[in-house]
């Protein structure tokens, strides 16, 4: 598997946590909306503010990891990328036990939230308000971005997060459609899934940190001193 169609499936599959983290958020600004062609435009770009944004974000993280490749350091990037994201991992299994952090991710999409509010309903607004979007606390996107920064390049670090966004769209892109959805799908326990996806990526990055020459798994990252290009 390429590593732009594993940021697609990532993001396709993080869509369904994704939107019921952000769901209530946006029934909370779009409930009074009704669908129109000019309203289905205005989501279409909301979206694509959105991926846009995670692509700048791509691209940011991307230059750390790239100073890394170039240092060669990529291979102990790679593994401690693969523990951090265990440790994230293992924290999230013990979330419900500690609802300060859920508290903390709520006050943090406040301001988020109103500035959103506040663009949503201008004119030609809703780019804007979707890049603001694309900066909530989520923990799909910090997964991804620490998949970005283990890309070969900024650009492919930026590239990563773009087809990442486009994964999530199909079902972010329905779920605003659909504002009378029933409010039960958000009792959907899909949060209990996240802590085993960081786990299996985080095995996955140490895996390909080891430099087991494994294709796709864990391929050759250095060679005789020399950072190779698979």
């Amino acid at each position: 598997m390429s590593y732009n169609l594993l940021a697609f499936f990532m993001g396709l599959f993080g869509s369904v946590h994704c939107t019921l983290m952000c769901g209530p958020l946006l029934f909370a600004l779009q409930q009074n909306q009704q669908l129109s062609f000019k309203i289905a435009i205005n989501k279409i770009l909301y979206q694509f503010g959105r991926i846009l944004t995670y692509g700048l974000i791509g691209l940011i993280f991307g230059l750390l990891g790239s100073s890394f490749a170039m240092k060669g350091w990529q291979q102990g990037f790679s593994i401690f990328t693969g523990v951090l994201l265990i440790l994230i991992g293992l924290s999230y299994l013990f979330v419900n036990k500690y609802p300060k952090i859920v508290v903390f991710q709520t006050k943090a999409m406040q301001p988020f939230a109103k500035e959103m509010g506040k663009w949503l309903y201008k004119p030609n607004g809703s780019f804007i308000a979707g890049m603001l979007n694309g900066f909530l606390p989520c923990g799909m996107v910090y997964m991804a971005v620490a998949s970005a920064m283990n890309a070969e390049s900024s650009f492919l670090s930026f590239q990563f997060m773009v087809y990442f966004g486009l994964g999530t769209l199909p079902l972010m892109f329905l779920f605003s459609l659909l504002t009378s959805i029933p409010k039960k799908i958000f009792k959907f326990k899909f949060s209990s899934l996240l802590p085993f996806l960081y786990l299996i990526m985080g095995v996955w990055f140490m895996l390909r940190g080891l430099n087991l020459d494994i294709p796709y798994l864990s391929p050759l990252l250095q060679i005789d001193g020399a950072i190779s290009c698979q």
